[in-house]
């Protein structure tokens, strides 16, 4: 207990931690008190940030619980061991030989408790009996500790104050403006390239997810995983019919390097993250590049292609294409403009539910989901009408401008499963960082994050399009060119 007791003691007046954890008894041997105790502390060159415990205390609060420390030292040896420094050295030793010199018939009276008094000689404790000793010394060192609890709080309100008065970092429009243009060159630049630098990107964003997963303590097959990812691209250009194939083959050499290079048994943990970063930001955003081949062959001339035509035939067609494989005919495909649409609604759409939200926003959306309204606060149901109707506008242009049949239905329905799958990538991300304690997954691009912060509303988007552009569009286009052979008017 005297241990205890006066190892608080001098963490309360000299910021010390468990590098000074010694015995009373032997500070009594060495005969130096708590000079004698910093001298080994020195000694031992323990560094500054390690001693300061109690670095920041309030004084009057550091003062209090000395003097409760000093109670407790009084009924527990009988002996008052005070002093900070070694200036009070010659105090302390006239103190402690007083208390040693009481006779044996004083001792009776010693029981019944002694006053305390500092180094000025002024009273710190009237003497006490021995049945109040629990209750006196339990009763100053609570208030002590509670004083401490709330220097503590207000301190904190304090630092945290300032930082609810400064302004996020607004995102620069010139900067988003200048990322639109060079979307919208990549979406259009070929094949290899969109293939190549998506590649790339998926290889980034695969580290910033492994470095968050890593963070929490679960060590996954990252390499394997991320040579998965990137082959999933790169089969879909190059060999489409082998997509699928991808994503069981390194499934499987993932178990069999768990299987025969881990010393220990794998975890389900980390066999999960593994096969999500695989899938998540490997195979499902891979079919951006399916999409972006179809129509290749034979290019569906859009509303807009009277203004642009001009500019191509200035250029010249086989000056644009000098730097292009001979397999690509043309860069401008029916899959790219549907790309560069659908990525213009799901831009807006999280532009639209950011500002509809800031204004409009009650009602949060963990009315309608608790779930998702934990996984994100500040996301409101306004929010997500807003980001529907951008997306549904600039939707329903792009079915006019590509000519989609029924572009009137079709085009409002794409923009908010557009806008509600954007959605839902948002959300997923901010589920896995929030999970992780993380407020973004890097710090790549300015003012916007990590790449997988600038990209999760546009994954789950991905198998959608493939669907849409290669099956449901082609399907609604016979149909409306039989309907109209037969002369039946829509």
């Amino acid at each position: 207990a005297q241990d205890a007791v006066l190892r608080m003691k001098n963490m309360v007046q000299n910021g010390l931690g468990d590098e000074y954890l010694w015995s009373h008894d032997e500070t009594k041997k060495e005969g130096g008190g708590v000079g004698a105790l910093l001298k080994r502390g020195e000694e031992q060159n323990i560094d500054e940030e390690d001693k300061a415990v109690f670095s920041d205390l309030d004084e009057d609060v550091r003062r209090k619980m000395e003097e409760a420390c000093d109670l407790m030292l009084v009924q527990l040896d009988g002996t008052e061991v005070d002093g900070t420094s070694d200036e009070k050295g010659a105090d302390e030793s006239t103190t402690v030989n007083k208390i040693e010199a009481v006779s044996e018939d004083d001792e009776v009276k010693s029981k019944e408790g002694i006053p305390v008094v500092n180094e000025q000689g002024e009273l710190v404790a009237p003497a006490y009996s021995s049945s109040s000793v629990t209750d006196l010394v339990g009763t100053e060192l609570t208030t002590a500790l509670t004083e401490v609890a709330e220097t503590a709080t207000d301190s904190s309100s304090t630092a945290v104050a300032p930082a609810k008065k400064e302004k996020k970092k607004g995102r620069s429009v010139l900067f988003g403006a200048t990322m639109g243009l060079v979307v919208a060159g990549w979406v259009y630049s070929g094949n290899i390239s969109f293939t190549a630098l998506f590649t790339l990107m998926t290889a980034l964003g695969q580290l910033e997810y492994y470095r968050m997963v890593m963070n929490t303590g679960i060590y996954p097959a990252r390499r394997i995983s991320v040579v998965g990812a990137c082959a999933t691209f790169i089969t879909a250009l190059f060999a489409p019919d082998l997509h699928q194939i991808v994503l069981p083959v390194f499934s499987t050499w993932t178990m069999i390097w768990f299987l025969t290079m881990r010393r220990n048994i794998t975890t389900i943990s980390e066999i999960a993250t593994t096969f999500t970063g695989m899938f998540y930001l490997g195979y499902i955003p891979s079919f951006w590049v399916r999409i972006r081949q179809l129509g290749a062959d034979v290019v569906e001339p859009t509303r807009l292609m009277p203004l642009v035509k001009p500019l191509f035939e200035r250029l010249g067609q086989n000056n644009l294409l000098a730097y292009l494989p001979k397999k690509i005919h043309y860069p401008i495909t029916t899959g790219s403009n549907f790309i560069f649409w659908t990525w213009l609604c799901i831009a807006f759409s999280d532009v639209g539910g950011y500002f509809a939200g800031r204004k409009f926003g009650k009602t949060k959306l963990g009315a309608i989901s608790p779930a998702a309204g934990k996984t994100s606060p500040n996301k409101t149901v306004e929010g997500v009408i807003g980001g529907c109707t951008f997306s549904l506008v600039l939707a329903t242009l792009g079915a006019w401008i590509q000519k989609w049949p029924y572009w009137y239905v079709l085009g409002p329905l794409h923009g908010v499963i557009l806008a509600l799958l954007g959605l839902v990538g948002d959300l997923t991300a901010s589920m896995l960082k929030r999970d992780a304690g993380l407020k973004d997954f890097g710090d790549l691009i300015p003012e916007h994050g990590g790449i997988m912060d600038r990209v999760d509303s546009y994954i789950f988007t991905a198998p959608y399009g493939w669907l849409m552009c290669g099956y449901v569009i082609p399907a609604l286009k016979k149909l409306a060119e039989a309907r109209a052979a037969v002369g039946v008017v829509v």
